[in-house]
């Protein structure tokens, strides 16, 4: 068994899409990024490289390549799937936590989690996701952004 963890996160802004989880979200504020920015798509990826000991998303997906500039992340999601079945690994269980102060998220978390789910061909009962706030403290608390981390354990 292989453990690991992922973090990301992004700026709030205007007239950008807000998408979490591979789920659209209505939203007035969307996330800042060279992809679609899905910073939960982004933790889940960046756990499982780690655990697998392939490094991060930023080297296989760099935000220098025009090839990902607005890219939607759940096919990033799919290209990570496939190097972990090349290199023999089965997902045994994901565990992430989404820190936003807006908007609600537990409305869209079983969403969030069957997308995720149908991308890794996994049973989402191996995935489980969970949103906070941090009580109006720091960037997110402020509503300047939005936080994710995931952790994972990987099977040989």
């Amino acid at each position: 068994m292989r453990i690991g963890h992922g973090y990301d996160v992004h700026r709030l802004v205007p007239e950008r899409a807000l998408i979490l989880g591979g789920v659209h979200i209505d939203f007035h504020l969307g996330l800042d990024g060279h992809s679609d920015a899905d910073v939960l798509t982004h933790a889940v990826m960046d756990a499982l490289l780690g655990a697998a000991g392939l490094g991060d998303i930023g080297r296989h997906f760099p935000d220098s390549d025009p090839a990902y500039k607005g890219i939607d992340s759940q096919k990033l999601l799919v290209h990570v799937r496939e190097l972990l079945k090349e290199k023999g690994f089965r997902v045994g269980n994901i565990d992430v936590t989404v820190i936003a102060q807006a908007p609600k998220l537990a409305p869209h978390l079983a969403a969030m989690q069957r997308t995720l789910a149908e991308t890794m061909n996994i049973d989402p009962a191996r995935l489980n996701l969970k949103a906070t706030t941090e009580e109006r403290l720091g960037f997110t608390g402020r509503g300047e952004g939005i936080a994710c981390h995931a952790v994972c354990l990987l099977e040989e």
